[in-house]
């Protein structure tokens, strides 16, 4: 089979496509021909060995995998082959077939494709934790999402939208304004602008956000802690903004507020039924029309190293998914 691999954690240039052995399916595991798997932030952290946790080596990079069993391991019950499935790893994904866990698997309810439970899997699954689970969104709640055109800001203005928040979505420049307001907003906030915070306030008036939704960190964070509602949660998703800030701890105490850090990591390891009970309701609300899937970004797995440049584009709306046909 093909894969991409890197046998050095030195970023883009050292994704290589090479051959490798069938994987076999040990007990308890499952083999699956992929279909589609879907890149994110970390996916590149990951590669140029700038993530809190480091691959062995070699690392075939993509967790987000959507594909078919193609054959089951001993003392596997419950799936079959044939079967469209979804599963979230640390990695494998970017290879013709891969070897994982038959109890991480989540089946695709029919009329999803693969392309898009691959695109939706992870930014979905993290917002929805982060808004419901974490952040005990309630109908008519005000939501502010930082970075909103990044994929879990997407994730996180549709979800917020379909649970009856209004959403204000913080984007990077004036010209991505229109594309979050397709994506959910009420109404925007340009981050780029010194006054950012005063353009908050008049839309939001006499209120402030209840839940802040920052996967961007750096220079964001403080303001946006600042600017939220008494007994508001500002919810702490990652630093794409390069940086990791710091907060005085009295203004938690002042908005009787909360800080509270989403690791959607933890939440699958130490409750996978909760975490695939979740992404069943995440492909069902898409499936019902009630949450719409992002654009997608297609790239081939030859084009694996184009794929990973683009995830560096600040300019990119949509998901960037690698598609691996049969």
């Amino acid at each position: 089979m093909k894969r991409i691999a890197v046998h050095a954690l030195d970023g883009i240039e050292a994704l290589t496509i090479e051959d490798a052995p069938l994987p076999e399916p040990e007990p308890g595991e499952v083999r699956l021909r992929v279909g589609a798997v879907g890149l994110g932030f970390v996916d590149g952290l990951l590669i140029a060995g700038k993530y809190q946790w480091k691959p062995p080596l070699p690392y075939v990079p993509g967790g987000e995998i959507a594909g078919v069993i193609d054959a089951t391991g001993p003392g596997v019950a419950g799936w079959a082959v044939g079967q469209q499935v979804a599963t979230w790893q640390m990695g494998g994904g970017l290879a013709e077939y891969c070897v994982v866990p038959a109890s991480s698997l989540v089946g695709l309810p029919a009329g999803l494709d693969l392309e898009t439970a691959a695109a939706v899997l992870l930014d979905y699954a993290t917002a929805d934790y982060a808004l419901h689970v974490r952040g005990r969104l309630q109908p008519g709640e005000t939501v502010f999402v930082l970075g909103a055109n990044g994929g879990i800001g997407h994730a996180a203005m549709q979800l917020a939208k379909a649970a009856g928040a209004t959403v204000i979505a913080g984007v990077s420049c004036n010209d991505r304004r229109e594309a979050a307001l397709r994506k959910g907003a009420g109404a925007t906030v340009d981050l780029s602008s010194a006054a950012w915070r005063d353009e908050l306030r008049a839309i939001v008036g006499a209120g402030a956000p209840d839940i802040v939704v920052d996967p961007l960190g750096g220079p964001f964070t403080e303001p946006a802690f600042r600017s939220l509602a008494k007994r508001g949660r500002h919810l702490v998703i990652g630093f794409a903004a390069q940086g990791i800030p710091s907060l005085p701890i009295n203004l938690a105490l002042l908005k009787n507020a909360d800080l509270v850090g989403i690791d959607i990591r933890d939440f699958c390891a130490h409750d996978p039924q909760g975490f695939q009970e979740r992404l069943r309701w995440l492909f069902g609300c898409i499936i019902r029309g009630e949450i719409a899937p992002p654009p997608v970004i297609q790239h081939s797995l030859t084009c694996a190293k184009d794929a990973f440049e683009s995830l560096q584009q600040r300019g990119r709306l949509g998901k960037v998914v690698i598609a691996i046909p049969a």
